[in-house]
């Protein structure tokens, strides 16, 4: 620098730091903008002082509050002087306008700063009315108010733009007054306004701009009128409100509402087209301040560490080892990702076919010493003469299936993806990947409200007849409502905190849209967000927790896309859709919910795709009464009851799902329901894989644990929306009609109980799924009066019998490969067919038929290496014919021991023995192994959702509790 910058150095550094502030905190603020001036080391110098003598210019200045006020006034901001810059800025927007008329022809209008007057009202002074000294005004004249309560009697009217100013503390000066802007532009100052006695409105602008600093408004209305627009900061409104009508642009930022009688701040009409002076200024300043620009603020970091902004509330819940990513209070450690995943695919891959004691498989983890295509107790004597007499079946139609359960290993590349797949998305990540989203997100129409606080009223926000509204950083509670949107009005909610309303948090009506996201929503008496008649708001990445009621509520034709939200630990449903309710459903974590993850009932649809539903305390997933959603690649896991449940009179596509580890059944059907069940993995549940029962199992009861007492009658509403439903919506995918309960193409592994359970008044259809290595039977039938149509299935390494068929069920087994189970491969005791299956290599019978069963069974292949191939005893009657069996090591084929032998025919059967070790080995050829699937799979169209869950499946543990409550789901046991 300069030898005169190199002496002012020497100078600064001749004295310590702290003696050069010491001096430098006398001085006003022009003459520490004349020292920043001087030099770099000046420069700095200054800026040091920003605990010290900007802190102190900041918190003096009459025209403003604490920078973080009212939300987190003992939070210091990270720069006092640039609060303080931002304050003086933001003072002096209201002026800004005689720059535009200074090119007009009007600009003589206009005099020169050093030109404008100080007007003092008061006792002693010039003026004792506010009427008199607006009446001898000029343009941009100050006006001073001394301490003291101001009354007019009449309606005043501000014709010349000038400043008001109260003089001393807030509350030294009191308006009760009426004021009607007819004036460009007007400031108003440390002043409290009270309503006149002749009208509640305290002030009211048609045109022109206002400006509001420090003020308290008591029982009164704020009105602007488009073309009119405001700037309102660091006021208070105590029972009062403003209403904007048409508004382009007004901004309300840090502000106290408290004690409405209705809504705080109204917002209606669509913001006009004309705008005036101001408008250009106010979207400059407001979008310098954007949260979404905002580095996250510490002091919220702390607030979420106490309960506030964090995770789910610490409390007992069940061990989960799953990686999902996202907020690491919820899950995991990273580091602990690939132990965990290893684990789970090597207990997968290590299962017995032994039988288990009830104690044994209650403390049983699924590890186990050989592979599940092995019995463990065999000899190697037995070993020798087995592979003698060994018939290959691997290369059957679902054989694929049973790859990724047996032989997978998790790979780098692979866990990484599962990472990816199933990781939390954050807000910028959305915005990046929505347009539609990021254009919601930075556009500014009709009222800003920013860093406000609404608290103990009735209404905070109410948007209506085409508004627009923009709130960020605002804090609402103990409210009735905090928004309320409605009349095709739009929103956009950045960053708020919204908690303990007596009702719903946030009300979408009547075609409302916009955007919520990144709020924090909870502990509301109802709802967090109540969506219904045809609103379609996109709701992205909020918390919504700990409610009374539900998270989410989406009713009456209400729409919606409900993407990357933490929904957790609330009282009802986490998500609850019901009468002709649509949302878009995706990529949300919904967890620990005192009911279901998600309750779709009375007619409710929905897309529910790749969400993590967890640790819910009843299903994952209920479907009643009609609701009709389509649930596909969620993963559905460790719940403390089932994992998806389709109750009475439930529909719904249920596809591509991974339900895991959860202590009731993988999935819980009622007879009366009608689901299509497909492509999913439903694995290492505690009771059964899929369970269908005919009774009612208290359902009615179980509803109104899902979120059926919420108030679904808003105040002044009827509920005349349920007949006026549309019957069909343009985003309800359509899909193949199904008149039977379908069970297809699905992956049932290592459950607790059986593979697939069915007591049932109703037709049923099982087809080609690989049912394997669960530690009860594959397939249990205990009542079908209706006929349960079992076909092209693989039932392989159950730990008891392959299929068990109890009397008078009516049961048609065709096409099946049932191999390797633990007893015998099929126990029928009732009524059907069994027709073209291949049931080779059960540690029992083949085939037995007990007491009353009338079958017919034709055209099987069928080999016990330990006992016979077919048993018939007591009553049993029926057809046995042209099935061909393979002689086992045992040497027994068939067993005839009934009672009447004439009902029981047993004819043109083909018995193949083994003479010598020098014979050709048997194949199950012409045809090949069963089951036969044409293509590799139906329902080819989710081949790649299917393989997305199939590696889900295997690179995932949770530890699961044994145990099998009789017959039905773990709710009925625990009501």
């Amino acid at each position: 620098g300069s030898p005169a910058g190199s002496k002012v150095t020497m100078e600064i550094s001749g004295l310590p730091v702290e003696l050069w502030r010491l001096i430098l905190s006398y001085l006003r603020l022009p003459d520490l903008g004349r020292c920043s001036l001087v030099c770099r080391a000046w420069y700095e110098l200054i800026l040091s002082l920003d605990n010290t003598r900007w802190r102190q210019l900041c918190l003096g200045c009459i025209e403003c509050r604490h920078p973080n006020w009212p939300n987190q006034p003992d939070v210091e901001p990270q720069s006092w002087r640039e609060a303080f810059k931002q304050h003086y800025v933001a003072s002096k927007t209201w002026a800004k306008n005689a720059q535009d008329f200074e090119s007009s022809n009007c600009f003589y209008l206009f005099r020169r700063k050093k030109d404008r007057h100080v007007l003092r009202v008061g006792q002693g002074c010039e003026f004792d009315t506010l009427r008199a000294a607006l009446a001898s005004a000029g343009v941009y004249d100050r006006i001073v108010l001394l301490p003291g309560v101001y009354e007019e009697q009449s309606e005043i009217t501000l014709k010349v733009p000038v400043e008001i100013v109260g003089q001393g503390k807030l509350g030294d000066v009191a308006l009760l007054v009426s004021i009607d802007q007819h004036c460009p532009t007007t400031r108003l100052c440390n002043v409290v306004f009270m309503p006149a006695w002749f009208t509640p409105v305290v002030y009211k602008t048609t045109s022109g701009h206002v400006q509001f600093d420090n003020c308290n408004f008591e029982n009164g209305q704020l009105q602007i009128h488009a073309p009119g627009t405001c700037q309102v900061k660091f006021c208070t409104f105590n029972q009062s409100s403003i209403h904007f009508h048409s508004v382009a642009l007004g901004v309300l930022e840090h502000c106290e509402f408290t004690g409405s009688e209705n809504a705080s701040v109204t917002i209606e009409g669509i913001p006009s087209s004309e705008r005036n002076w101001a408008c250009k200024h106010l979207t400059t300043l407001a979008k310098s301040h954007c949260v979404l620009l905002q580095a996250s603020d510490p002091a919220l970091c702390n607030v979420s560490k106490r309960g506030g902004w964090g995770g789910p509330p610490a409390r007992n819940v069940r061990t989960c080892e799953i990686v999902v990513g996202g907020d690491q209070s919820n899950f995991l450690p990273a580091s602990k990702t690939q132990l965990v995943l290893e684990k789970a695919s090597e207990k997968e891959a290590e299962v017995s076919g032994r039988l288990y004691t009830p104690k044994e498989r209650e403390a049983m983890t699924l590890e186990t010493d050989s592979s599940d295509s092995e019995l463990s107790t065999s000899s190697e004597n037995e070993e020798d003469d087995r592979s003698m007499y060994k018939l290959s079946y691997r290369a059957h139609g679902l054989s694929h299936m049973l790859a990724h359960v047996i032989h997978s290993r998790p790979q780098t590349n692979g866990l990484t993806a599962l990472q990816r797949d199933l990781e939390l998305k954050t807000l910028q990540q959305e915005l990046q990947r929505d347009k539609e989203a990021q254009s919601l997100a930075s556009s500014l129409q009709g009222c800003l409200i920013r860093k406000c606080l609404f608290r103990d009223g009735k209404g905070g926000v109410f948007v209506c007849s085409q508004g627009r509204a923009k709130l960020e950083g605002s804090i609402f509670r103990e409210l009735t409502y905090a928004v309320r949107c409605i009349q095709n009005s739009k929103i956009i909610m950045l960053k708020n905190d919204i908690h303990h309303c007596k009702a719903s948090g946030i009300f979408l009506r009547l075609a409302a849209g916009g955007l919520i996201a990144d709020n924090n929503i909870h502990s509301n008496c109802e709802a967090g967000v109540d969506i219904r008649k045809g609103a379609n708001p996109l709701i992205l990445c909020n918390k919504i927790h700990s409610g009374l009621r539900s998270g989410i509520v989406v009713l009456g034709n209400g729409k919606g896309i409900i993407r990357s939200n933490q929904i957790y630990g609330n009282k009802e449903a986490g998500i609850y859709i019901l009468y002709n309710g649509n949302p878009i459903v995706s990529g949300n974590h919904i967890f620990q919910g005192l009911a279901a993850g998600i309750a779709v009932n009375e007619n409710g649809r929905g897309q529910i795709i790749e969400n993590v539903i967890r640790e819910n305390q009843w299903g994952g997933v209920d479907i009643r009464r009609g609701g009709d959603p389509v649930l596909r690649s969620n993963l559905i896991c460790c719940g403390y009851s089932d994992g998806v449940v389709v109750g009475e009179r439930g529909k719904g596509l249920i596809e591509g799902n991974t339900i895991y580890g959860n202590k009731g059944c993988g999935v819980w059907i009622m007879s009366s329901g009608l689901p299509h069940i497909m492509n999913n993995r439903i694995g290492h549940n505690s009771i059964y894989g899929v369970a269908v029962f005919c009774r009612k199992d208290d359902a009615n009861d179980y509803l109104a644990n899902q979120g059926g007492n919420e108030n679904f009658n808003d105040e002044g509403e009827t509920a005349s929306w349920e007949n006026d439903l549309d019957s069909e919506d343009e985003r309800f995918p359509s899909r193949r009609p199904i008149s039977v309960a379908l069970v297809e193409s699905n992956s049932i592994n290592h459950n607790g109980a059986a593979g697939l359970y069915v007591k049932s008044s109703e037709a049923l259809n099982i087809i080609a799924n690989a049912i394997h290595a669960n530690h009860d039977s594959g397939v249990a039938v205990f009542q079908s009066s209706q006929l349960t149509r079992i076909a092209n299935n693989s039932i392989s390494c159950n730990s008891l019998g392959g299929v068990l068929i109890e009397s008078e069920a009516r049961v048609e087994l065709r096409g099946n490969g049932i191999y390797d189970n633990s007893s015998h491969g099929i126990t029928s005791k009732g009524d059907g067919v069994i027709v073209e299956n291949d049931i080779i290599g059960n540690r029992g019978c083949g085939l037995r038929l007990l007491q009353t069963a009338d079958m017919k069974v034709t055209k099987n292949r069928i080999q016990s290496f330990w006992d016979y191939g077919i048993v018939m005893l007591d009553q049993t009657k029926g057809l046995v014919q042209e099935n061909l069996i393979f002689q086992g090591r045992s040497k027994k084929t068939i067993l005839q021991q009934v009672s009447n032998a004439e009902d029981c025919i047993v004819q043109n059967n083909n018995l193949l023995t083994f003479k010598s070790k020098s014979d050709v080995a048997w194949t199950l050829d012409n045809p090949p192994a069963r089951p036969h699937i044409e293509g590799s799979t139906r329902g080819t169209s989710t081949a790649t959702n299917s393989q997305k869950v199939t590696t889900m499946s295997t690179r995932i543990a949770a530890r699961m509790d044994g145990g099998c409550h009789n017959n039905g789901s773990i709710f009925c046991s625990i009501l």
